[in-house]
């Protein structure tokens, strides 16, 4: 795992700048596209050079980390409402490119297992996107989460439900029930890319990187991936044992690298 801190005003352009240098050597990338607070600074940046004439996602395709169950379609806080108005609206995605869990589904087992069949058949994803909750999940993969599970229908924490309620007119109205990419699945995406700023999150983030591998934190599954990259600001990492040797290393970091 490398751990990168910087001001949170680079994040968004780095996690950005991985994405472009993947399209650049792979312009039909699989890309997965997590929702939430965190990642709107790389969208806002992957829209900004897609402008300038940086990056095409023409031929690549996209799929979502989770969704709310029983959102109506249409809904501005379902989440392939958000990534279509904050990421494809603004950039040159084929139609369609961009799948979701199905978070209306009937019949909801078949609807996870169709979404799993779905990946793989793109041939897996290439760089998830990913955020932290407070509670260390990711996606939604609260803790107590089998380090192996699918992709499945989950039950909200209240912390996680009253940490969403800001997107919501009413704590009430953020549903019980989501649909999320599994920890298993997660992990076969080839690169991790997970972003977390503020004090609210260094906890979690402690935990994740330097606790031991546990359901009780799901993100700390990411210390057995191969290509795991997160990108925290100064307050995000002002529990971590070992700041100092990550900000060392990163600085000595050859720049053919890349992230």
């Amino acid at each position: 795992m490398e751990i990168v801190i910087v001001p949170a005003e680079r994040i968004g352009d780095l996690a950005a700048g991985a994405v472009v240098a993947l399209l650049a050597r792979k312009p039909d990338a699989v890309l997965g596209l997590a929702t939430g607070s965190s990642p709107l600074s790389t969208y806002a940046a992957l829209a900004e050079r897609h402008r300038r004439g940086e990056v095409s996602f023409a031929r690549a395709r996209g799929f979502l980390l989770d969704e709310y169950v029983g959102l109506a379609a249409g809904h501005p806080e379902r989440y392939r409402e958000v990534v279509r108005r904050e990421l494809e609206d603004s950039v040159d995605f084929a139609a369609d490119a961009v799948q979701g869990p199905d978070g209306l589904a009937t019949d909801v087992p078949a609807a996870c297992a169709d979404y799993e069949a779905r990946i793989a058949a793109e041939g897996g994803v290439d760089l998830q996107l990913l955020g932290i909750g407070t509670d260390g999940h990711i996606g939604f993969n609260e803790p107590g989460s089998s380090l192996a599970s699918r992709t499945r229908i989950k039950t909200l924490t209240p912390q996680t439900r009253a940490d969403n309620a800001r997107f919501f007119a009413s704590p009430d109205e953020v549903p019980h029930h989501v649909l999320t990419q599994g920890l298993g699945t997660i992990r076969e995406a080839r690169h991790l890319v997970l972003v977390a700023t503020g004090a609210a999150k260094a906890e979690a983030v402690h935990a994740m990187a330097e606790g031991p591998v546990s359901a009780f934190c799901p993100a700390s599954v990411l210390q057995l991936h191969p290509h795991a990259t997160v990108l925290v600001d100064e307050a995000a990492a002002g529990r971590l044992v070992l700041a100092d040797y990550y900000r060392h290393t990163y600085a000595g970091k050859p720049e053919w690298q890349g992230l």
